[in-house]
């Protein structure tokens, strides 16, 4: 599957470190990471927690990305605004034991992490071991294993809620603050990533005419 990572100014220059210790669990399991920035504090294109959560929409949205990987100093802010988006179920991953549940019981397709509140030494090491615990297992098979069935019925009801109380992705990207949406999509490996791998054509078409 193709995964996307997203990292907020605050934590930029750790954009490096979080995103080997991702390529070096997802690409040996078969999956394709695409690193959307920002790549260093002094980017260009600055990206915010609120801006996380409307890329990881677009990108979730329009097939673009498969799963989503983000964050913030906390990982509270991309994680409420990842789950303002449509079709976008974020949980807050901290341990690897997070990563596990949440895979296993809620089969969500983001998460957010913190990259400042506990990030000390051999932070790396637990990256690695919450991205093992994500992408190593098939998710939704339940945990403990006999509450499986309600847990898949649950999501259901959930992925229901949630459509039946959100717009849907192009109405929202109508919707938001375009000067926000505009600066949501200028990273300078965006056009590159995004487009190539897009599978909705009415999300890339009112992108492309920003």
């Amino acid at each position: 599957m193709k995964i996307a990572l997203i990292t907020e100014n605050s934590q930029a220059a750790k954009n490096g470190i979080i995103h080997e210790a991702l390529t070096s669990v997802a690409e040996p399991l078969g999956h394709e990471v695409h690193n959307y920035g920002m790549y260093t504090a002094e980017d260009e294109a600055s990206l915010t927690y609120i801006m996380n959560g409307l890329l990881t929409g677009i990108l979730l949205n329009s097939k673009a990305a498969d799963f989503v990987v983000t964050g913030c100093g906390t990982g509270m802010g991309s994680l409420l605004a990842c789950n303002a988006m449509p079709g976008v179920f974020c949980g807050l991953v901290i341990d690897p034991t997070d990563a596990f549940l949440f895979s296993q019981i809620n089969a969500g397709n983001a998460v957010s992490m913190p990259y400042a509140k506990g990030f000390g030494w051999a932070a790396e090491l637990n990256l690695q071991d919450c991205y093992r615990k994500l992408f190593e297992g098939t998710p939704g098979e339940g945990y403990p294993k006999e509450r499986a069935a309600i847990m898949k019925t649950n999501r259901g009801i959930l992925k229901d809620f949630k459509a039946a109380a959100t717009h849907d992705m192009v109405t929202v990207l109508k919707n938001v603050d375009q000067d926000l949406l505009k600066a949501t999509i200028a990273g300078a490996r965006f056009g590159e990533y995004f487009y190539a791998s897009c599978q909705d054509e009415n999300i890339a078409e009112y992108l492309r005419q920003l």
